[in-house]
């Protein structure tokens, strides 16, 4: 019997928790920037996973990496070496300026590595005393959703009935420097900020902001650390969203597109000072660096470079949001963006952008709401004027109100 989309939904609904609300399309193959649903029907793909497959679906040089690897070697655990994850090691080290590096699974897992690797650099390089270590966050933050994490979200949503949560946290407004430097006392160890705040609805701090952070970071001896897990590896214009302000952060988080969308895999980057303090038994992974995912993670990486979808990022980027800011719309309320990292605030009165998000499904486009009034919009990074052309012709008149 074939199932058709409704039946797949129904099955979804019958048999899994309901922690999330997807558009109702049941995706079922993926190449480049499209992807068809088990019907058949083609879409533009403009999300891609949460900035996963910034190298579009499937592409045929990670496969062929992951398929070379898995037929040799999986998994070993940190219990014995293996001989992918030194060349992942250099490779990402070499192409970053990194000087060490802790290989993860999931964002979130490199969220709390840098958390912990933090806090003990503060006790035994800082003088923090013990139990004290202080980590400085942002107001409609999204870091992931481990309980440590949501414990210092400001979502309702994301930390609502989950507590008690870890102390050791503080929270400021995202783009105000006086008063992150206001909140810094000598127990703080870390700042814990993106670059571009995503799921809040890329909001872009003012100019400076983080010029100024750098500079109050280095002179409190606070580790300054980017959650790049979106914004970084080709998403804004640039490998890492930190070059737009031309600093270099203490610790940064990689993931998500640190694979192509084909496995779990995060990073943390740093220094000697910083990662330094991790000895043996006191933090660790068994799938952390396993030989399939440096395999993977280093195609990925030489495809996202090697093609030049940085680049292609921040020239399409440009063309992308100058197309949609001359839409003439009177439920636009800002676009906004960098690169190929991009959104669409509507007026409140416009209903909220969920139903506009279901109008660009009937027409091949999709793309995510975030914080009610917002449409978020990354494709891959393989995009083309052409590509782009076509979508605002779908775009506009959801937009407009011409349909």
């Amino acid at each position: 019997m074939t199932m058709l989309s409704a039946d797949f939904i129904a099955l979804e609904q019958a048999l899994g928790a309901h922690n999330y609300k997807p558009l109702d399309v049941v995706l079922a193959r993926g190449e480049g920037v499209w992807v068809w649903d088990v019907e058949g029907r083609r879409y533009l793909d403009c999300l891609s996973a949460y900035s996963a497959v910034n190298q579009g679906h499937c592409h045929p040089r990670i496969l062929a990496a992951m398929v070379e690897q898995a037929k040799k070697l999986t998994l070993t655990s940190r219990a014995f070496r293996n001989e992918q994850l030194a060349l992942f090691y250099e490779e990402v080290a070499t192409l970053t300026g990194s000087h060490k590096v802790l290989p993860m699974n999931s964002g979130a897992e490199a969220v709390e590595s840098a958390i912990k690797a933090v806090r003990k650099w503060g006790y035994e390089v800082k003088g923090v005393p013990e139990g004290q270590a202080e980590v400085i966050v942002c107001a409609n933050n999204f870091h992931g959703r481990t309980i440590t994490i949501v414990g210092f979200s400001t979502d309702p949503d994301a930390r609502g009935g989950f507590g008690p949560f870890a102390p050791g946290f503080r929270v400021v407004p995202f783009g105000d420097a006086a008063a992150f430097e206001a909140a810094i006392t000598p127990n703080t160890v870390g700042f814990l900020v993106e670059p571009i705040q995503g799921e809040a609805g890329v909001v872009i701090p003012p100019a400076g902001y983080f010029k100024r952070v750098r500079e109050l970071c280095t002179t409190h001896n606070v580790t300054l650390i980017l959650d790049e897990i979106q914004t970084g590896l080709g998403r804004t214009g640039k490998l890492l969203a930190e070059e737009h302000e031309g600093i270099e952060a203490d610790v940064t988080l990689i993931g998500k597109a640190l694979s192509g969308g084909f496995y779990p895999v995060s990073a943390v980057l740093s220094n000697s000072e910083v990662l330094g303090v991790l000895k043996p038994g006191q933090h660790g992974s068994t799938f952390g660096g396993n030989p399939l995912a440096c395999a993977v993670a280093r195609a990925a990486l030489k495809v996202l470079t090697d093609e030049g979808m940085i680049e292609n990022s921040a020239v399409q980027g440009a063309y992308f949001q100058q197309a949609l800011a001359g839409l003439r719309s009177n439920i636009m309320r800002e676009v906004r963006g960098r690169g190929l990292m991009i959104a669409v605030e509507l007026h409140p009165e416009a209903g909220g952008a969920r139903r506009y998000c279901e109008a660009l499904q009937a027409r091949g486009v999709l793309a995510k709401d975030t914080h009610g009034d917002t449409i978020r919009l990354a494709p891959p990074l393989v995009i083309g004027r052409e590509e782009i052309d076509w979508a605002m012709e779908q775009i506009e008149p959801v937009l407009t109100g011409a349909v």
